[in-house]
């Protein structure tokens, strides 16, 4: 993730900046984050979704808290079901927002083939106002 990209959102959040965040079609404002790669996404089920997984997708966030592992774990499920982690280095922003009951929403940015899982799948995530 660009730092200044990082930055840039951030101050925009806080009324400090005259980024625009981006609309969302019913009326809330949608500050986007970052974009990551899926972590973990080999040792979960996101092969048998590959063929649903597509650009525009909304995925689910769940925290875990007391993963053993990570304990910013933020876990990415499609449909309800388990399909990755946001990067354990690029997890502490979000973590943090999640914890402080702000809403942070993701969805599917990019999908390639690939035999490298850090590259199949990217998501852009996103702080809604």
């Amino acid at each position: 993730m660009n730092r200044r990209f990082f930055l840039e959102r951030i101050t925009a959040l806080i009324g400090i900046s005259t980024v625009a965040p981006a609309v969302r079609a019913a009326g809330k404002q949608s500050i986007e984050l970052q974009h990551s790669p899926v972590a973990g996404f080999q040792y979960h089920h996101g092969e048998s979704l590959w063929s649903r997984l597509t650009p525009g997708v909304p995925l689910g966030l769940v925290r875990e808290p007391n993963n053993p592992y990570d304990p910013r774990a933020v876990r990415i499920e499609f449909d309800g079901v388990k399909i990755g982690y946001v990067p354990r280095a690029e997890n502490a922003t979000i973590a943090h927002l999640m914890d402080s009951g702000r809403h942070v929403s993701a969805s599917i940015l990019a999908v390639r083939e690939s035999s490298n899982p850090w590259d199949r799948i990217e998501i852009s995530l996103s702080l809604n106002t």
